[in-house]
C-alpha cells in the first residue's frame, strides 16, 4: 500500500495444472492462458492488486510456468526505486525434497518471502478469475473487524456447490460459522435458501494468524495442506474468520451492468461464456473501464485490417488481424488471419491462428498458431468433430496449440 497506509504483501496462487482447461493448458499454467484477446488470466488479479497500491506481489508458480514467468518478467515491470515488484516465484523445496502439497503448502514453503517484507497484512488471491474489484475496501473490512482471515465471498445457486468453497456466515452476515469445501449438499442463505456463498478464493490474512495456522497446519498428517480444504475451516473453527461480501465492492468506473462481475473460468464451456459476456452491446463485463484498467503486454502489431470484403460483427478484433472473410460474436487475438470466403462465428481465435479460404470455424476456441485449411470445416460435423478434437459438455470444441486440423 501507499506510504503511510497499513502494509500488504500480495501473495499470487499461480501453481495449479488446469486439467479441465485442456488442451488449452497442455504447454501453460492455466494463469498464463490467454483472454479476451490480449490479456493473460493473471493480468486481472495483478490489474486488481496494483490498482488498488499493493505494488509488492509474489506469484508463486510450480507447473509449465514458462510461458507465465516470462509474461510476469517482460509486461509486470514496478518502479525498483520505490521498491515496487510482481516477482514469479517457483517451487524451490526449501522444506525438503518435495513441490508443494497444496497451496496452503505453497505460502507455507515461501514464507521466506513473508518473513523478507515483515508485512501488517497478506493478501493471498487465486489467479484465474476474471473480475474487477477493489481490494482495499475488503482490507478495511479486515482490519474493522479484527478478524485472523478474511475471505471474499459470492452468491451463487446452491446447485453449483459442489465447484467452490461453501462459506456459511453467522447471524451478524460476517463471522464465518463454517467453511464447506465443495459440498453437495448444503445449507442455502437465511434470505435465499437457493442460493449459498462461494469463497472467490480470495482471502486478506493477519500476518501473525497466516504464519500460526500454516504452522499447525504442517503438524496435521491428516491435513491436504490446502487453503480452502484446510487453512479456512481450522480458522473458523478457531471463531478467527469472517466473510467479505464481494456484492458490496465497488471500482470506479463500474456500471450497473457489470458491477459485481466475477467468473470462475477453469472449464472450457466457463471460458467460452465469459469471452460471450465480452461481446454483446452492453456487455455483462466491461473492458474499456479506463479508471480501473486491466493491464497487460501492449504488441507492437499494424492496426487489424478488413479488405477484400471482410466484415465484423459484435467481435473484438485485436490489432494485427487481417480480415478478408467473416466474422460474427467472436473474439480475435493479434495477428489472426481470416480468408476471403471464411466464417468465423461464436469462436475465440488465439494469437497467429490462420483460418483458410472458404473454412467455417463455428463454436470453437483455437489455441495460437492453429492453421484451418482452405475448405475445412470445424463445428459444422459433431461426430466428426467429436472424434478429432476435444468437445465440452457444452458443446464447445477446442483446440492445442498448433494442433493440426485435417
Amino acid at each position: 500500500m501507499r506510504r503511510g497506509g497499513p502494509s500488504v504483501l500480495g501473495i499470487v496462487l499461480a501453481g495449479g495444472e488446469g486439467k479441465r482447461l485442456m488442451p488449452l493448458t497442455a504447454d501453460r499454467a492455466k494463469p498464463a492462458v490467454t483472454f479476451g484477446g490480449t490479456y493473460r488470466l493473471v493480468d486481472f488479479v495483478l490489474s486488481n492488486l496494483v490498482n488498488a497500491d499493493v505494488l509488492r506481489i509474489c506469484v508463486l508458480t510450480q507447473y509449465k510456468s514458462h510461458s507465465l514467468d516470462r509474461h510476469i518478467t517482460t509486461t509486470w515491470r514496478m518502479s525498483s526505486l520505490l521498491g515496487n515488484y510482481v516477482t514469479p516465484v517457483p517451487a524451490q523445496q526449501r522444506l525438503g525434497p518435495r513441490w508443494y502439497l497444496g497451496s496452503a503448502d505453497a505460502i507455507l514453503q515461501s514464507l521466506n518471502l513473508v518473513h523478507d517484507e515483515q508485512p501488517e497484512y497478506v493478501a493471498v488471491f487465486g489467479a484465474d478469475h476474471v473480475y474487477r474489484m477493489d481490494p482495499r475496501q475488503m482490507l478495511s473490512q479486515h482490519i474493522e473487524g479484527g478478524a485472523g482471515v478474511t475471505v471474499a465471498g459470492i452468491r451463487v445457486p446452491r446447485a453449483e456447490s459442489s465447484s467452490f468453497g461453501v462459506i456459511t456466515p453467522g447471524a451478524d452476515g460476517r463471522a464465518v460459522d463454517r467453511f464447506l469445501e465443495k459440498p453437495a449438499d448444503p445449507p442455502g442463505l437465511p434470505d435465499d435458501p437457493e442460493s449459498v456463498f462461494a469463497s472467490m478464493g480470495n482471502y486478506v490474512f493477519t500476518t501473525k494468524a497466516l504464519i500460526e495456522a500454516l504452522q499447525r497446519d504442517a503438524e496435521d498428517g491428516q491435513s491436504v495442506h490446502d487453503m480452502g480444504g484446510s487453512i479456512l475451516p481450522q480458522l473458523t473453527a478457531r471463531g478467527e474468520a469472517q466473510l467479505y461480501d464481494f456484492s458490496e465492492n465497488h471500482v470506479p468506473g463500474e456500471t450497473t451492468r457489470d458491477q459485481g462481475y466475477w467468473r470462475d473460468v477453469g472449464t472450457l464451456d466457463a471460458y467460452y461464456e465469459a469471452h460471450m459476456d465480452l461481446i454483446a452491446e452492453r456487455p455483462a463485463f466491461n473492458l474499456y473501464n479506463r479508471q480501473w484498467p486491466i493491464y497487460t503486454h501492449s504488441y507492437q502489431l499494424s492496426p487489424a485490417r478488413f479488405n477484400a470484403g471482410g466484415i465484423a460483427s459484435e467481435s473484438i478484433i485485436s490489432a494485427g488481424c487481417l480480415i478478408r472473410g467473416q466474422v460474427t460474436r467472436s473474439v480475435l487475438s493479434p495477428g489472426v488471419r481470416v480468408d476471403p470466403g471464411a466464417v468465423v462465428q461464436g469462436s475465440v481465435l488465439h494469437d497467429n491462428v490462420h483460418v483458410g479460404r472458404g473454412a467455417v470455424v463455428r463454436g470453437a476456441v483455437l489455441d495460437k498458431n492453429v492453421e484451418v485449411p482452405p475448405g475445412a470445416t470445424i463445428g459444422v460435423n459433431p461426430e466428426r468433430d467429436a472424434e478429432l478434437y476435444t468437445v465440452s459438455k457444452g458443446g464447445v470444441i477446442a483446440l492445442g496449440k498448433g494442433q493440426r486440423v485435417p
